[in-house]
């Protein structure tokens, strides 16, 4: 089965039109023809509108993944966790985990890092950071298990390792 992805990009400047969104395609192009990357939208840096975007992907059934870039930092308006924690039914703390205990290994910010990553109804939302680099090598310490986990919290009693 091939999973329809959609990519947030939160960045304010992205969103106004002042900053080329570089993560959204290099996202896009790392999942390549494994998955259906079919939305890649930015948005500001609102707590809402994260929010309001994330739930309008998954709701109506199209979107089985949902991964975001930017705004897991620390600084003011990096409100990405903070969003995706409203509207989330239970929480993935074993990817979002893997993901820091990786980074950390590249750079010692990896940890500053406070994405997280959950379900909402049948479909996974991962938290990644904003730079290219990091976006997608964020989402390969994760890559392996999705499918496995979709799988499983669309209904699939098999055991598919």
């Amino acid at each position: 089965m091939k999973y329809r992805v959609a990519i947030i990009t939160v960045s304010d400047k992205g969103s106004r039109g002042e900053r080329e969104d570089a993560s959204g395609p290099a996202l896009k192009k790392f999942l390549g023809d494994a998955y259906d990357v079919g939305e890649i939208v930015i948005v500001p840096d609102e707590t809402v509108v994260i929010a309001d975007t994330i739930k309008r992907l998954i709701d109506d059934g199209t979107f089985d993944l949902v991964v975001t870039t930017g705004g897991t930092g620390v600084t003011k308006r990096d409100v990405t966790p903070e969003a995706t924690q409203s509207v989330i039914d239970r929480e993935l703390p074993g990817f979002a985990e893997a993901i820091r205990m990786e980074s950390y290994k590249i750079t010692p910010h990896g940890i500053i890092s406070r994405g997280i990553c959950g379900i909402r109804g049948e479909s996974i939302v991962i938290n990644l950071p904003g730079s290219p680099k990091g976006a997608v090598e964020c989402l390969g310490f994760v890559i392996g298990a999705i499918p496995h986990a979709l799988a499983k919290i669309k209904g699939d009693p098999a055991d598919c390792a």
